[in-house]
């Protein structure tokens, strides 16, 4: 039995356009990797690091290649499996081999992949057209593998009678976030995750100084409470040159997210992890900027 399936968006028809490979899938996913984001806290910031990554040993008596290895923010590292059709517990079991090899590719990639000061901790992604519906409830219901946890999307493609392109993501992933996790707080009355917290102290503390140097800025955030090369903030030039060269974005660097100083515009890193951060919150009390964990 055929199944016909038709889309109506603002009275435009679209008939269904699968992606034939998953190779047409991966490359979708890199050039709209915002897609992969799985929630609004820890998993709200992602970047595609690496694509077609071998693992050796990976799929227990052979080698194996990851589809897609990404970073979500400064604490997580994804291990992303890719199926053009059913994800099932077939595709599951496989992605348990590559998460259980993970080693390897801090071995491949060093500091490419990984430059935090805290450890990586990981994640698994499964995404196809479909996923069957006892894998499914398992992800809605919070499913892990040795604690490393484990999260379903459903990725689906439309093209209209126009040839325009529709994309449709359901993610299932369920995270039982814990206080260590650091991943909502509270300040100026708003809500907010690691980066964005970091984004609007800054911007808080600016308005509150508005004569505030770069120099001034830099004595008052020191590079070194965010632990790597990219400080708490950058120049926006340097932001921009960093995501334009290697096309990893690790500042925020929209015309709403930049912050203007007297003298210079920044952007704020986005790489942040409980460790950082806390650093982060005890320098912004010190400063007089109130900050609780929600």
């Amino acid at each position: 039995m055929k199944i016909f399936r038709q889309l109506t968006a603002n009275n435009v028809s679209v008939k269904e356009y699968k992606f034939l490979k998953e190779l047409a899938m991966e490359a979708y996913l890199i050039e709209n990797e915002d897609i992969l984001i799985l929630d609004d806290n820890n998993f709200s910031s992602v970047e595609v690091l690496d694509v077609e990554l071998a693992l050796k040993k990976s799929r227990r008596d052979r080698d194996g290649r990851i589809d897609i290895l990404a970073k979500y923010g400064g604490e997580y590292l994804g291990i992303i499996e890719l199926k053009k059709e059913e994800v099932n517990e077939n595709s599951l079991s496989q992605l348990k081999d590559y998460l259980d090899q993970r080693n390897q590719i801090l071995e491949i990639g060093g500091e490419d992949y990984w430059e935090e000061e805290s450890e990586a901790k990981w994640i698994g992604v499964l995404i196809g057209e479909s996923i069957d519906p006892l894998l499914q409830e398992k992800l809605m219901n919070g499913l892990d593998h040795n604690g490393i946890p484990i999260a379903g999307m459903t990725l689906r493609r439309f093209r209209s009678d126009q040839n325009e392109i529709f994309v449709i993501s359901d993610t299932f992933f369920r995270f039982n976030y814990s206080t260590k996790d650091y991943s909502k707080f509270i300040f100026n009355g708003k809500e907010f995750n690691k980066g964005r917290l970091v984004n609007a102290v800054i911007k808080k503390y600016v308005e509150s100084n508005p004569s505030v140097s770069y120099s001034q800025l830099k004595q008052a955030f020191p590079d070194n409470i965010q632990g790597s090369k990219f400080g708490v903030f950058d120049l926006k030039s340097n932001a921009e040159d960093i995501y334009s060269r290697w096309s990893h974005k690790r500042h925020y660097i929209k015309p709403d997210e930049v912050i203007e100083l007297s003298d210079e515009t920044i952007s704020t890193c986005t790489q942040w992890n409980p460790v950082n951060i806390d650093k982060f919150i005890k320098r912004s009390k010190e400063l007089g900027l109130e900050i609780e964990l929600k």
